[in-house]
């Protein structure tokens, strides 16, 4: 302001004391050097508008990349939409090549603002004080009242939300139709036992040197949360649990019952295990030599161009499947930003994300307005596959959302592990990861 004074003042002495033949020609100098002023003015208001844009860093593991590549574009209509917030999502490896460098980037304060990941780690971001509660910013905003109220249980932790739900689904066998023909199999399986039945007609050794071509089903190999992750369906089913009264339980009899049926299948031979840590991976689904895959609706076998259809997990004791949602997780940062990130959170809950990242990936919506929305109830007429995902939510239960689960899974994918390699009986996989767990625990100390 000082400086546009400045300029009128000195333009009026010209006028009044310079001869007009050089009045023009000063003038002339002085409106260019106005206009060189006002640019300068202009440059530093639009590099101070521009330090007013808060930059923020969200890490995520999302895979098959298609997926990753629909969130992307979501996060890019955010940032067109709110030119003052600008996400960057970066990928940062699949889920357990992820936990290291978080906790790593946690304790060295370089944490992300916001983290995509599996609500089972709760526990322990809690106890490191890394992220922030979210009652109270989620008690005003009307998309509360429009999540499936399953997945807010599943992100509460000692009577406090610490997460918000981004997408939703569960587990079920993809298998191949063509391959069911062929071993002349009309029914799907329902119990255990048809699944072994159905899983040996399937295993086809052509040349008859011992090592068939094709197996029944794929087993994943390894003993992080993926290979616990698809084995829990089938400790629910088996009226199996790994808590009891919030202390490690591995030992129960459908625990037992679960990890012995894998057992049988590999011994079998109706079974063929993944490489180690990679049971995702649907190379040998797609390639004919296997039959069955447990997944999700998330899977690239549903954009690909081999025949496929899906079936609910078998039952044992009883019907049931296991919750499969990821979650994003505010950190603390600062307020500023936490604001910031708490606006792209009510964006992920909205209504318009959830139809498009559902339709765009296969998950269900956790937004309910979502899921009855016309337009995704038209993309439902087209995908009849994802109805068994639908009807599978009523039996679906979610792992422990406790502080020590991380060391749990850690046990039970050892057991899996090792009980899979013929290292070790069920019976005995399961007491040494119990007690391992009792001496963290401190179970039967004075």
């Amino acid at each position: 302001m000082i400086k546009h004074n400045y300029i009128s003042s000195f333009i009026r002495f010209l006028y009044q004391y310079i001869n007009s033949s050089r009045r023009l020609f000063f003038i002339g100098i002085i409106l260019g050097f106005c206009l060189v002023s006002l640019s300068s003015c202009q440059s530093e208001l639009t590099k101070n508008n521009q330090n007013q844009v808060i930059h923020l860093t969200l890490w995520q593991g999302i895979n098959p990349p298609v997926n990753r590549d629909v969130f992307n574009k979501l996060v890019d209509k955010f940032n067109q939409q709110h030119p003052d917030i600008q996400v960057d999502s970066i990928f940062t490896g699949t889920t357990d090549q992820q936990l290291p460098k978080i906790l790593t980037a946690v304790v060295g304060n370089s944490a992300p603002d916001m983290l995509v990941f599996y609500p089972q780690i709760t526990g322990q971001f809690v106890g490191l004080d890394a992220i922030k509660p979210l009652d109270d910013w989620l008690d005003k905003i009307p998309q509360k009242n429009q999540i499936v109220p399953s997945l807010i249980n599943e992100v509460t932790l000692d009577s406090k939300t610490w997460s918000i739900p981004y997408t939703n689904a569960n587990i079920g066998i993809f298998y191949r139709p063509d391959l069911f023909q062929a071993a002349g199999i009309t029914e799907l399986p329902k119990t255990w036992a048809e699944l072994r039945a159905v899983a040996k007609k399937l295993t086809i050794d052509k040349n008859g040197d011992g090592r068939p071509e094709q197996y029944g089903i794929l087993l994943p190999l390894g003993k992080q949360e993926w290979t616990v992750f698809t084995w829990f369906p089938f400790l629910l089913s088996a009226g199996g649990e790994i808590l009891d009264h919030n202390y490690p339980d591995l030992t129960n009899p459908g625990a037992i019952a679960a990890l012995k049926f894998w057992q049988n299948l590999i011994k079998d031979g109706y079974a063929t295990l993944s490489p180690p840590e990679r049971g995702y991976e649907e190379d040998a689904f797609f390639q004919g030599r296997i039959a069955m895959q447990i997944t999700g609706p998330w899977t690239y076998i549903t954009k690909s161009n081999v025949p496929y259809d899906v079936m609910p997990i078998p039952g044992n004791v009883n019907q049931a499947t296991v919750i499969g949602s990821g979650n994003i997780f505010l950190m603390k940062t600062t307020p500023e930003r936490e604001q910031a990130a708490l606006k792209f959170f009510e964006y992920v809950l909205s209504e318009e994300f959830q139809t498009e990242w559902a339709i765009g990936t296969g998950f269900l919506p956790v937004n309910i307005k979502s899921a009855q929305s016309p337009e995704y109830q038209e993309y439902l007429k087209s995908k009849p596959w994802l109805k068994v995902f639908i009807d599978q939510m009523s039996v679906a239960v979610a792992r422990p959302n406790i502080a020590g689960y991380s060391r749990i899974s850690d046990s039970l994918g050892r057991a899996i592990e090792a009980t899979l390699l013929g290292k070790s009986s069920p019976e005995a996989a399961l007491k040494q990861a119990q007690e391992r767990l009792e001496v963290i625990w401190g179970i039967g100390d004075s």
